[in-house]
C-alpha cells in the first residue's frame, strides 16, 4: 500500500470560466455553430442590450439561470461600466462552471467587450472568445445591398454618435459607408457626413431588423435621411448603408421577396412536434407563432400498454404500426421503463404512417420497414400493407398503439387483410389550456396571415380554446377531411395541399403568397400581406 504521505495533494478546484459568445444580428440561422455548442452548455447566461431570451430558450438547457446585463431593475439601458461589474458579479456567484456572455453581433465589433474582458482579467476570471456574424455585412445582405462593387471599391464603418474628426475618404463618392448606432443618432452622423462634403443626393439605405421577418428596408438620399429618421417610421435596431451600391438594391434584393415574407403564421401543433413546420415556414420568409391545442397525457389505465410491451418480448406480434410521434414516444418511454431499450424489437417488423414518424423511429435506432408510398395516411399505409401470408406468417398479430380517439380505419383495412390487431390505447389527448389573451385577440382580429391546420382536431380545438380566425386570415390545411372541417366551422379554406404532408402544406401556403403577389402586381396594386388589407371581398359575400 502507497503511504499516505507520498499521495499528491488535492487539485484546486477550477472555478468559473466566461465565454463572450456572437449572437449574429438577429437571424438565428446565422449563429454559429460553436455558439450553439456554447450556449446549450451553459450553467448561467448573460444577456445584452436587445435580450435575445429566444434563443435561450431554444438553446440553452431548460431552467438555465439568465441574468440582464442590457438594463437595470427600472429598465434604463446599462452604461459599459454597470454592464463590466454585472458580469464578473454574475461569474463571482458561481464557484465553477460556464457562463455565457451572449452580445449581439460580433462580441469585437462595436460592443462592451474590451471593457468587460479588461475587468474580468482584472478579477482574475479566465475567459474565451467566439466571433459572430456581424450586422455590418450581413444586413446589407439581406437587404439585396453590396457593400463593394466597381462602383464602390472600399467601407467605411461608423459607429453612430462617434463621428471621426476627418472623414477623409468616406467623404469619396466611391466609398460605401456602414453606421450603427441608435436611430437617433443615426440622422445626425449621416448629417455630418454630408457637412464632410458627400453629395447630398448620395444613396442611403435605412435598414431595421436586419436579417428577421421584420426587416425593413427604405430607402432615400442623403438629404432626406434626416427627414425619415425623424418621422419615427425608422426604429430600433436600424443602421444606414450610404454609397453608390445602394440601388442595385432593386435588382438584388432577395430576403424581402420571398413568398411569405413578413407573414405572421398560426401553427396549432404541440411544440415538439412543429419545429419541421416552423423552420419551413422562415425558409419562405414567415414568422410562425405555436399554439398548443392538445395535450398529451398517459393513458387511464396502463395495464394495456404493458401487457402489449411483454408481448413484444414473447414474440406475440408480427408487426408493430406507429401512426404518429406522440405514438413512437409512448413505447419507447413504457419500453425504457422496463429496463429495455430498441433491441425489444428486433424480429417485429416496424411500420410508419409518415416521414416524421419514421424520423422520430431513427432517432430511436429503429429504420421502419414500411413507409407509405403514396399518401402519409392510415388509408396510404393500409396500401402497402403486405396482406397475410398463410404459409409465411405463423405469427399474424399486429399492435398498433394509438391516440383514445383514433379512428377505425386502419384496424378496420388490416382486419380485411388478414392481421389480427391489437388497438392499444399508448396516450390521451386533451384540449389544451386556451393561448395568452393577446394570441386570442390576434386570432380573432386578424392580426395573423395565415393558419395551417395538420388534421380535424386542430381546427376543433383551436376554434375551442382560441375562437374562429377572423375572415381575412389566409386557411391552408392538409387534407380534405381537414378542409372539411374547417368549412363545418365557418371558415373559407384558400389552400390545400397537393398531398397531405406538412412539407406540402407550408409549399402550397408558399405558392398563395406568390399568386396573390402576382395578382395585386397585375392590378397595379401594392403587394400587402393578408393582415394589412382592411377588406376581402370574396369572403365578404359568405
Amino acid at each position: 500500500m502507497t503511504p499516505s504521505s507520498t499521495l499528491p495533494a488535492a487539485a484546486p478546484r477550477v472555478g468559473p470560466r466566461v465565454a463572450f459568445v456572437g449572437t449574429g444580428p438577429g437571424d438565428p440561422g446565422l449563429m454559429t455553430v460553436r455558439s450553439r455548442e456554447l450556449l446549450a452548455a451553459a450553467d448561467l447566461v448573460v444577456l445584452d442590450q436587445l435580450g435575445r431570451d429566444e434563443l435561450v430558450t431554444a438553446y440553452a438547457r431548460p431552467g438555465v439561470a439568465v441574468v440582464d446585463s442590457g438594463h437595470g431593475e427600472h429598465g434604463e439601458q446599462l452604461t459599459v461600466a454597470s454592464r463590466a461589474k454585472r458580469l464578473v458579479d454574475a461569474a463571482r456567484s458561481m464557484p465553477s462552471g460556464l457562463v455565457v456572455r451572449l452580445m449581439d453581433g460580433d462580441p469585437v465589433l462595436f460592443t462592451g467587450f474590451p471593457e468587460e474582458a479588461k475587468a474580468l482579467r482584472k478579477a482574475g476570471i479566465p475567459f474565451d472568445v467566439v466571433p459572430g456574424v456581424s450586422a455590418v455585412t450581413a444586413v446589407p445582405a439581406y437587404a439585396g445591398i453590396p457593400l463593394t462593387s466597381c462602383l464602390a471599391p472600399s467601407v467605411q464603418v461608423v459607429y453612430a454618435g462617434h463621428v471621426p474628426a476627418d472623414w477623409g475618404t468616406a467623404a469619396d463618392e466611391k466609398v460605401t459607408v456602414v453606421v450603427l448606432g441608435s436611430v437617433s443618432r443615426l440622422g445626425s452622423t449621416l448629417a455630418e457626413l454630408r457637412a464632410a462634403g458627400r453629395a447630398p443626393t448620395t444613396p442611403v439605405a435605412l435598414i431595421e431588423s436586419g436579417t428577421t421577418t421584420g426587416q425593413v428596408s427604405h430607402t432615400t438620399t442623403l438629404a432626406d435621411a434626416g427627414r425619415l429618421l425623424g418621422s419615427g417610421r425608422v426604429r430600433f435596431p436600424a443602421l444606414a448603408v450610404v454609397g453608390p451600391t445602394v440601388p442595385l438594391r432593386e435588382q438584388l434584393s432577395w430576403f424581402e421577396s420571398k413568398p411569405l415574407f413578413g407573414w405572421r403564421v398560426l401553427v396549432p401543433r404541440t411544440q415538439d412536434q412543429a419545429g419541421p413546420m416552423v423552420a419551413r415556414l422562415a425558409s419562405y420568409g414567415a414568422a410562425a407563432t405555436v399554439v398548443p391545442t392538445i395535450a398529451v397525457e398517459p393513458p387511464r389505465t396502463p395495464q394495456q400498454m404493458e401487457r402489449a410491451v411483454k408481448g413484444l418480448v414473447t414474440g406475440r406480434y408480427a408487426w408493430i404500426g406507429f401512426t404518429s410521434v406522440n405514438a413512437v414516444r409512448a413505447v419507447r418511454e413504457k419500453v425504457e421503463e422496463f429496463g429495455l431499450d430498441s433491441r425489444i424489437l428486433a424480429g417485429v417488423r416496424v411500420a410508419a404512417v409518415g416521414g416524421v414518424t419514421a424520423q422520430a423511429l431513427r432517432d430511436w435506432g429503429i429504420a421502419p420497414d414500411l413507409v407509405p408510398s403514396g399518401e402519409q395516411s392510415a388509408s396510404g399505409l393500409l396500401e402497402d400493407w403486405p396482406e397475410v401470408d398463410e404459409d409465411l406468417d405463423p405469427v399474424r398479430r399486429v399492435f398498433l398503439p394509438r391516440a383514445d380517439i383514433a379512428t377505425d380505419t386502419l384496424v378496420a383495412g388490416l382486419a380485411d387483410a388478414g392481421w389480427e390487431v391489437d388497438d392499444v390505447t399508448a396516450y390521451r389527448t386533451v384540449r389544451a389550456a386556451p393561448p395568452a389573451a393577446d394570441i386570442r385577440e390576434a386570432i380573432k382580429s386578424g392580426a395573423f396571415d395565415a393558419v395551417v391546420f395538420t388534421s380535424s382536431s386542430t381546427v376543433r380545438n383551436l376554434v375551442g380554446i382560441a375562437g374562429k380566425p377572423h375572415a381575412r386570415t389566409v386557411v391552408a390545411c392538409i387534407g380534405p377531411q381537414t378542409a372539411k372541417t374547417a368549412e363545418e366551422h365557418g371558415l373559407g379554406v384558400d389552400v390545400l395541399a397537393t398531398t397531405p404532408s406538412s412539407d406540402e402544406l407550408v409549399d402550397a401556403l408558399a405558392g398563395h403568397g406568390v399568386s396573390l403577389a402576382l395578382a395585386a402586381r397585375e392590378a397595379g396594386e401594392p403587394v400587402r400581406r393578408p393582415s394589412e388589407r382592411r377588406t376581402a371581398a370574396r369572403r365578404s359575400a359568405r
